[in-house]
This record gives structure tokens, sequence and C-alpha cells, in this order.
């Protein structure tokens, strides 16, 4: 009874002091946790507004991954905190602690200067918008859809179905070719003998038609039309169609937009040329050659 009268005569005033004052950094770092990270919600809600573009589902995985690195920064702070708090109510020196720490703080920033380069670079790329889940981009080593982006890097699968790993500190340049929306860009070649104002009217035609179509209409938003006449090639008179789509649409509908032009000029009568050689010969060399060839006729 002694000894824990003694004990009680130790715990009792300290539960009073200090373990009420732990009590209350744990409370208050509870609810201030829970304040931090609902405003943090609803900040980023308000802030990140969609574009009318992009589908829903891109719009809340950008929020959601904006909302998870604050509201993770928040946290680790504010633990930080209430921890060395806590550790001074157990009579701890935390001046050593926060030596021990800046050292170690210093070595892994020499450590992991690439890591530290990634998440900065991520944070930008996140917060200025510049591509989402979903988007097809290209970077200066990869491209493809983008399947995921975290803090540290992006995933791209593409066309073969190859899934590239991305760290965001070796992104140098992005191309994005589904922000906001897609253009079709075709060149197409026609026989130097062609109407070129029969040809213009062709291709103004089905590109209104294509644009008509049930199939096709929710995808298109300017309908593909002539632009200009781009190059006299070799074999061909080159012409620009140009047209708008949906983002990531321009190559399915650029695929029909083809299809339909072929059948078309086929039907007016509008030659697709294609890459000839024309020989000439010398007249003496011709000459020779046919009185050999006769030669050989008659001998036969």
């Amino acid at each position: 009874m002694k000894y824990t009268d003694n004990y009680a005569e130790l715990i009792i005033p300290w539960l009073l002091t200090s373990g009420l004052k732990i009590v209350l950094i744990i409370t208050g770092s509870l609810i201030l946790n829970k304040v931090i990270v609902t405003f943090i919600e609803k900040a980023v809600r308000i802030a990140v507004r969609p574009d009318g573009v992009s589908s829903k589902d891109a719009e809340e995985k950008r929020e959601n991954t904006l909302i998870q690195i604050f509201t993770t920064t928040s946290r680790i702070a504010i633990l930080t905190i209430a921890g060395l708090m806590a550790l001074q109510e157990f009579a701890v020196e935390i001046g050593p602690i926060l030596a021990a720490a800046g050292i170690v703080g210093l070595a892994f920033g020499f450590g992991g200067q690439y890591l530290i380069r990634d998440i900065i670079s991520g944070l930008f790329i996140i917060l200025e918008n510049q591509y989402r889940i979903g988007d097809v981009v290209k970077f200066d080593n990869a491209g493809g859809t983008v399947e995921e982006i975290s803090l540290r890097k992006t995933t791209l699968r593409d066309l073969d179905g190859t899934v590239h790993h991305v760290p965001h500190g070796e992104i140098k340049k992005v191309s994005n070719y589904s922000k906001d929306f897609s253009r079709i860009n075709l060149d197409v070649g026609v026989g130097y003998g062609s109407n070129l104002e029969h040809v213009i009217g062709v291709i103004n035609n089905v590109g209104t038609e294509m644009a008509t179509d049930p199939l096709w209409e929710n995808y298109i938003i300017l309908s593909p039309q002539f632009l200009r006449v781009n190059d006299f090639a070799d074999s061909a008179i080159m012409l620009k169609i140009l047209g708008e789509t949906l983002p990531s649409k321009q190559w399915e509908v650029a695929g029909e937009l083809r299809k339909r032009l072929k059948i078309a000029f086929d039907n007016e009568g509008i030659e697709i040329p294609f890459p000839q050689m024309v020989v000439h010969r010398p007249k003496g060399v011709e000459e020779s050659t046919s009185k050999n060839n006769t030669n050989e006729i008659e001998k036969t």
C-alpha cells in the first residue's frame, strides 16, 4: 500500500497537469485534422471547376488526387507537431530530436533529390491541369492513354498495350492530343487531271453528311471541310481537310472519313493517284530495239 500510495502521489498530479495537456493535445489534433480535411475538400471542389469537356469521372479523379495530396501533407504536419508537444509533457528534450531530424532531412535531401524532383513536378502537373486520366498524351520518350496519375509518376498505355511508368521529373515536354477538343488534319491526293471545284464539292458533301449521320454526329464538333490546296506533289495535288471532334475521337472519325471519301471518289470518277515512273528512251535505242524484235519474230 505504501508503494501504491507513492505512485498515486506521483501519477495523479502528473495526470492532472501533463496528462490532461496530452489529452487536450490529442483531442485538439483530431479536431484540427477534421476541420482542415473538410476545408481542403470543399476548397478543392470549388477551385477545380469543370470545363464542360472532360468527363465527370476525370474531374473527380483529379479533385480526389489533389485532396489526397493536401490532406496527407496536413496530417503529417499535425502529427509531427502534436507528437513533439506530447514529448515535452513527458519531459523529453525535443531540441536534440529537432537537430537530429534536421541532419536526417539533409541526408535525405541529398539522397532523395530525384524523388523530390518527381514530387514537385507532379504537383505542378496536377495543379496546372496539363493532362488528366483518359487523355492521350505524348512525352519525350513515351506516349499513350493516361491510366493513372500519382504525385511521383504517370502511367501510360500505348496502342500496343504496353504500359509505361514515367517519373514526373523525367518529363520535359508534354503533347496532349485530347485537351478540350481534337482536330482532324487530313491530306488527300487527287490526280492533276481532276476538276478541283468538283473534288472540293465532293469532299465538303462527304464531311457534311458524316456530321449529320446519327452514328457520328455526337463525335463531331465541326464537320470536316476542304481548307486549301496544300501542295503540288510529284504525282498528285494534295488537298488539306480539317475538322474538329470530341477529345480522342479524331482517329475514329478520320478513319471513317477516309473510307467515305474513297467510296465517293470512286462513284464520281475522281482519281486517287499513286506514285508512277515514266521511262523515256532515246529515239535510236527505240528503233534498234524494234528491229531486233522484228528479226527475232521472223526467225521464229
